[in-house]
């Protein structure tokens, strides 16, 4: 029983690696870009704390960010010291739990920190917390 029209005898079973590798140069290049886009909230040099206790990230949470040049930041959005309380009021009207969560970059003086504080104590804010870098991190 002969049979004809299977092909070749000599088939190449090796596998072609170039479109695997094609595949993978892009998928690397996709996530190089994407992954700085990821990173959540305004870039700043926290300062580092030993004793540091996770939060959880909630959309009912107001987060305040200040650099070191004086830059502040609501919510990722750039704002002034005039303007922070009355934007703040607006962010928590209506909500029964007013959390704030404050990122300070650790070359500021802890004047400049505290007056911050006082300008979202101002805005409403009944709980202020500060957010470090753990040691290890």
């Amino acid at each position: 029983m002969g049979m004809s029209g299977l092909g070749d005898k000599n088939v190449n079973a090796n596998i072609n690696v170039t479109p695997l590798a094609d595949v993978m140069l892009v998928l690397l290049i996709i996530f190089m870009v994407v992954t700085p886009l990821l990173q959540k909230g305004v870039d700043v040099k926290l300062p580092v704390a030993d004793h540091g206790v996770d939060h959880e990230d909630s959309d009912d949470v107001v987060n305040v960010a200040i650099r070191e040049n004086g830059e502040i930041y609501l919510d990722l959005l750039t704002t002034t010291a005039t303007d922070l309380p009355t934007q703040l009021q607006a962010k928590f009207e209506g909500k029964t739990e007013r959390l704030l969560y404050l990122k300070a970059d650790e070359r500021l003086t802890y004047r400049e920190v505290l007056n911050l504080m006082e300008l979202c104590r101002d805005g409403g804010a009944d709980e202020i917390g500060l957010i470090t870098e753990r040691t290890g991190e």
